[in-house]
């Protein structure tokens, strides 16, 4: 130890942002262990637990003391679980003189490794702190391995996990293609800090559309729910903040161009744009949009919303294997029984009883047919309907 070390690691603090009294103390320990191991290859009739090793390194000069202990040891039994602890006491130390040998070969190795090591702790421990806060976040990586359980993403100074749960089935991800994902969890790990993170949160589909679209990121429009089927469809429900601001134009953007971005970065992912509203019917009939709805009724106790559309909207609100009330019920959190207006005047006059076409996030009950119990109304014959015309 010398002062061009101590030089060096005060510019080490400067360039790193290491402190050095960090590194000062772990190089002590460094020394210290190093010293104990060396003293013992030169006495090997010492008992290792008989004998300890303290070491002081000066801040200014760079000097290294050490000095050898007498240590006293003592076992202790649990008296609950039985298990045996040691303790250490020092009886008494002396200084002893670092020799030439230990400072050249020993001791310039062994503070090599602990500056190394503290180096790798400390990127490490930055590298923590800059993604800890970004939970919640995007980030662009490069596809580096593609496995069967995962997927590692190149983020710069560390790789991130996808997982095969939070990867979307159909898409391939091919080694050397850019990908950006969703950041659902940061975590300490022995080789540094661990990015979780995923392409199927719906998470990813709110901050693609703030990237895309200055007004969702200035504040002035707000995505006040989004239900997502990943690979699939999903649907958002936005609000302005401004009368003059239409929110699902400002989504959309000029000729869809908006839109159309974060469709092309969820590789073909269907989403509608619907507008927000503070009622209840309004906001379930604009969730079920494309499809149109001629009435919407809701019952705040039992959480259902009875809809009514016309007869050739039907499929369409339901949605392929009922996909389109599916997302909708999840929008809104509402359960959603829709009805064609044939079904609901069927009802209402008691001639006809169908089960309604619903959904509760999720699940679709079809129309049901008439059962052998119940008459079926007989259309006139040709004959008499003329005479009836006549």
């Amino acid at each position: 130890m010398n002062q061009d070390m101590i030089a060096a690691l005060k510019e080490l603090e400067r360039e790193k942002g290491i402190a050095f009294e960090t590194i000062l103390a772990g190089l002590e320990e460094a020394m210290a262990s190093a010293y104990k191991s060396w003293w013992k290859q030169q006495h090997p009739e010492l008992e290792e637990e008989s004998f300890g090793v303290r070491a002081s390194i000066d801040p200014e000069s760079g000097d290294l003391r050490v000095w050898l202990q007498q240590l006293q040891v003592t076992e202790h039994e649990d008296e609950e679980t039985g298990e045996i602890t040691t303790d250490s006491k020092v009886l008494s130390e002396e200084e002893v003189e670092v020799t030439d040998e230990f400072k050249g070969r020993i001791g310039a190795q062994t503070a090599k490794q602990v500056i190394f090591q503290k180096l790798r702790d400390a990127e490490r421990e930055m590298t923590y702190e800059e993604f800890a806060g970004r939970e919640g976040d995007i980030v662009t990586g490069i596809v580096q391995q593609s496995e069967r359980r995962y997927t590692l993403l190149d983020l710069g100074k560390v790789e991130a996990l996808l997982p095969q749960a939070e990867q979307v089935p159909s898409e391939p991800y091919r080694n050397g293609e850019r990908l950006k994902a969703y950041i659902t969890e940061v975590r300490r790990g022995t080789k540094g800090p661990q990015i979780v993170v995923s392409r199927t949160h719906p998470g990813l589909l709110k901050k693609l559309f703030e990237l895309e679209v200055p007004e969702i990121e200035e504040g002035i429009v707000e995505i006040k729910a989004v239900a997502r089927e990943p690979g699939h469809r999903s649907k958002i429900a936005v609000a302005s903040r401004e009368p003059a601001v239409d929110p699902v134009g400002a989504s959309v953007g000029p000729k869809g161009s908006r839109v159309r971005n974060v469709v092309t970065e969820l590789r073909g992912e269907k989403i509608d744009v619907v507008p927000w509203a503070p009622d209840p019917a309004t906001l379930v009939a604009n969730a079920l949009q494309p499809a149109k709805v001629k009435e919407a009724h809701v019952d705040d106790q039992t959480q259902t919303a009875l809809v009514i559309v016309p007869d050739y909207q039907l499929s369409l609100a339901i949605g392929k294997e009922g996909q389109n009330a599916r997302l909708a019920a999840r929008l809104t959190g509402w359960r959603i029984d829709i009805k064609s207006e044939t079904q609901f005047a069927d009802e209402q006059r008691g001639s006809r009883r169908a089960a309604p076409a619903s959904l509760d996030g999720g699940s679709q009950r079809q129309t049901q047919a008439p059962t052998a119990d119940e008459p079926v109304p007989e259309r006139p014959a040709p004959e008499e309907s003329k005479a009836a015309e006549a």
